[in-house]
């Protein structure tokens, strides 16, 4: 498969990906915002997810002020920030059309008909009339398009192609996603909130609904959410889909597809990624630092990233 075709199909489905998840981000951020806390918490979730994404410089070179509607502006319709959703949807379109003879009609139209309606939604403003409204659209039309590509693209390097790109990103969105949860507001003697905030039921269940994994939470364990079991859910449960455990087993099947075999030593490290996370166990997680495990995940699957990238896309200039 040529380089390009394949950089092509990679980024095309991470950024889809990464659209949806920006915008499972900031929905889950904007819940936070609503509960009960002290200005200092409300200024460290207003900045966390600009720090996940390591865009605070950028965002005060635009914006004089730190507010929900500022962030929001910059995370999801600035066009100059790269990991906004708007960014994000342009360049999963503009890769889609790049090569357009090899997608199939009906995954060109609807990577087409997104970026068409994504117009639509910011000329309504239904960003800042009905937010939950348009995160729950990014959401669904990321879906859409994923159900597309599943229903009509051929099984072939191209399709692998495909999977790297959506897995990789969502195992790291994933753990950003965690991240914030976890630690999505300080926690400071003299805060009178901050000690029930990982026994708060509604934080948690803001938290599984952010990855549509509120009712999975339900049927698995049937009881009250509790903090170690949402981990357990999220990073260990290889049937939950979002969770890093499966994200990290369907990148090594399909890395096995792409590459056939000629990419041993990027292999053996999706499989050791795949092996560090499968030998977590929740109660040491937390008790060892979740943030920590995170932080090391995110750099493994980062560093895989960059390594399919030398090997197989189109080299950055």
């Amino acid at each position: 498969m040529l380089s390009r075709t394949a950089d092509s199909l990679y980024w095309m489905a991470r950024y889809i990906e990464r659209a949806e998840n920006t915008a499972r981000l900031l929905d889950v951020n904007r819940q936070l915002l609503l509960m009960p806390q002290t200005a200092a918490a409300l200024d460290h979730n207003r900045r966390s997810v600009l720090e996940i994404f390591e865009l605070t410089v950028r965002f005060f070179t635009v914006y004089e002020e730190l507010t929900p509607r500022n962030v929001l502006e910059f995370m999801a319709r600035d066009p100059a920030n790269p990991s906004s959703i708007y960014a994000c949807l342009h360049a999963a379109r503009e890769n889609a059309r790049a090569i357009r003879g090899s997608l199939t009609t009906e995954v060109w139209e609807a990577f087409n008909d997104t970026w068409l309606e994504l117009h639509r939604q910011i000329d309504d403003d239904v960003l800042h009339t009905n937010p939950n409204a348009f995160f729950d659209w990014v959401k669904w039309r990321s879906h859409l398009m994923r159900g597309v590509i599943d229903g009509t693209m051929l099984r072939d390097k191209g399709y692998a192609f495909l999977g790297l790109g959506a897995y990789l990103e969502r195992a790291d969105n994933t753990a950003r996603l965690l991240d914030v949860g976890f630690y999505g507001r300080p926690r400071h003697a003299g805060d009178p909130a901050a000690p029930a905030l990982m026994q708060d039921f509604y934080h948690w269940s803001s938290l599984l609904h952010s990855v549509s994994g509120f009712e999975t939470y339900r049927k698995v364990y049937r009881d009250v959410v509790t903090p170690s079991r949402v981990v357990e859910l999220l990073v260990l449960n290889r049937d939950m889909p979002r969770s890093l455990l499966s994200a990290v087993d369907a990148v090594n099947q399909c890395l096995l597809k792409a590459t056939e075999g000629a990419a041993a030593e990027i292999t053996h490290r999706a499989s050791r990624l795949r092996t560090e996370v499968e030998d977590a166990r929740e109660g040491n997680v937390l008790d060892t630092g979740l943030h920590d495990f995170l932080t090391n995940f995110l750099m493994g699957i980062n560093e895989l990233g960059d390594r399919i990238s030398r090997k197989f896309l189109v080299p950055v200039v």
